[in-house]
């Protein structure tokens, strides 16, 4: 053997050298991997508010056989390993459960991800009419880029409560026969001031109005504002509401469109809010494949994460915790503090969230040595936070070590990842929310171009690899 052949073989065994998913898998795999992607695409393009996205998770458990948890037995011999349980809470999260062979008190295993996404929200007095053109006002959700949303398609969902308690849903925008919304911008010509500005000043949050209609009532005499009297008077003979109904309403402006095929290989998804239902649908589907686990696996799809998880739908709030607590009482009858803790204490977790991918034009904010890339498998980070591990959950390196273990005995590609280079930014998740319990908890997701955009990709290999890694967590004792 030469001396090269000799260095080749060593470094194949020592070097840690991630390949892409799309060099060692099979053809039978690849084809897997197309098929799950369609899947995706058609929940993505449902999915589009943490509303919509419980209720398409939710049929998709009831068809797999989850009952919900309050047409479930409390008995304690008709909670056995196998069962299949789920709870919504206020139609903004949802936990999904099977019963393992082990009691709950000797643990559970969670995967947690999130189905709120950065986003547009109405005002609570959101109509005005300005020049005879009718503008609804918005506040935005999350971490996004300002200058990304004008002249784009834009939808509206969600929901609006009169005063009775009635509840009205609104869906335009996604249908190709619904009009469309969007947001103004200034042409190139008179652009000069604007385009001098630093980015993150160029829209003003105060410039993201909704252009909505145009056409004055005209047979109103008196009225000043027209074009508002006839947008409300639309309005009205469509959903029976009046202007003082949107201080109830729960309406999200996101973009119009479903999810595409991206690239000539049709190798990558692009569509919006992949962070972070790309690994909310990949755990639940993950989970639809545990029959009888050792522990008991559960799938908590949350809100309110881009946010800060506050809220009575966000991560810090007590609804998960008081589902395991549910469990534990018809298991063993008694009300215990105590065994709550030992039990969330004795528990494993992956906090399933979306990562950045190295993006090649932007070189200079990355380590490119640590840095996730499209297509190579599942992103593994044993830290979030920012500037010196500010707001992170580490994981311990024995936890590391078991996840290694777990994915490479299962033959799950992954690769080591974090958020970019340690001066330029960062990012937190909901790890650290569980790990205040005493679990061990760590980050692994799929990594996207164009994160937090109104568009993002991830490449259908990294979706599928998700899936894979998340099952192999939730059998693995």
């Amino acid at each position: 053997m030469s001396e090269e052949a000799k260095k080749s073989k060593l470094e194949e065994k020592l070097a840690l050298k991630p390949k892409s998913c799309w060099e060692v898998w099979d053809k039978k795999t690849i084809d897997k991997v197309f098929a799950f992607a369609e899947d995706y695409k058609d929940f993505l393009g449902k999915a589009k508010t943490e509303r919509l996205a419980v209720y398409e998770i939710r049929k998709l458990a009831e068809k797999e056989g989850f009952v919900e948890w309050g047409k479930f037995s409390k008995k304690a011999d008709c909670f056995r390993a196998g069962d299949k349980v789920y709870l919504v809470n206020r139609n903004k999260t949802i936990i999904l459960a099977v019963k393992g062979k082990r009691a709950v008190g000797d643990g559970l295993r969670f995967i947690l991800a999130h189905i709120d996404s950065p986003r547009l929200d109405l005002k609570l007095r959101p109509l005005y009419e300005d020049t005879q053109l009718a503008f609804l006002k918005t506040h935005y959700y999350g971490g996004i880029k300002k200058y990304q949303w004008p002249a784009l398609p834009l939808a509206m969902h969600g929901v609006i409560v009169l005063r009775s308690g009635r509840k009205i849903e609104v869906n335009v925008g996604d249908d190709p026969r619904d009009p469309i919304f969007m947001i103004g911008d200034l042409l190139p010509h008179l652009a000069k001031k604007q385009l001098e500005k630093k980015l993150k000043e160029a829209i003003g949050a105060e410039e993201l109005n909704l252009v909505v209609g145009s056409i004055p009532l005209i047979a109103e005499k008196g009225v000043k504002e027209k074009v508002k009297l006839n947008i409300l008077n639309l309005l009205n003979r469509e959903y029976g509401i009046k202007e003082e109904d949107f201080v109830s309403a729960d309406l999200e402006i996101v973009p119009a469109g479903r999810a595409r095929d991206l690239g000539w290989d049709r190798s990558m998804v692009a569509g919006y809010g992949q962070d972070d239902r790309v690994c909310s649908y990949a755990a639940v589907r993950a989970l639809f494949g545990v029959k009888r686990p050792e522990f008991t696996s559960v799938v908590i799809l949350t809100d309110k994460e881009e946010t800060g998880s506050r809220s009575n739908t966000g991560m810090t709030s007590r609804f998960w915790t008081d589902f395991v607590r549910k469990m534990l009482f018809v298991e063993t009858g008694e009300e215990s503090e105590i065994g709550l803790r030992d039990a969330l204490a004795a528990s494993e977790a992956i906090s399933a969230d979306v990562t950045a991918a190295f993006n090649p034009d932007h070189k200079d904010v990355y380590d490119p040595r640590n840095q996730a890339k499209m297509g190579f498998g599942l992103a593994v980070e044993k830290y979030t936070g920012h500037r010196g591990k500010y707001s992170t959950n580490e994981a311990h390196a024995e936890y590391m070590a078991k996840i290694r273990r777990v994915l490479s005995g299962a033959r799950v590609p992954w690769q080591p990842a974090q958020l970019g280079k340690v001066d330029v930014g960062g990012g937190g998740t909901v790890a650290m929310f569980l790990a205040e319990y005493g679990m061990d908890v760590l980050d692994a997701g799929v990594a996207l171009l164009n994160m937090h955009a109104p568009f993002e990709i991830a490449s259908k290999a990294d979706i599928y690899a998700a899936y894979l890694g998340y099952g192999a967590f939730l059998f693995a004792s």
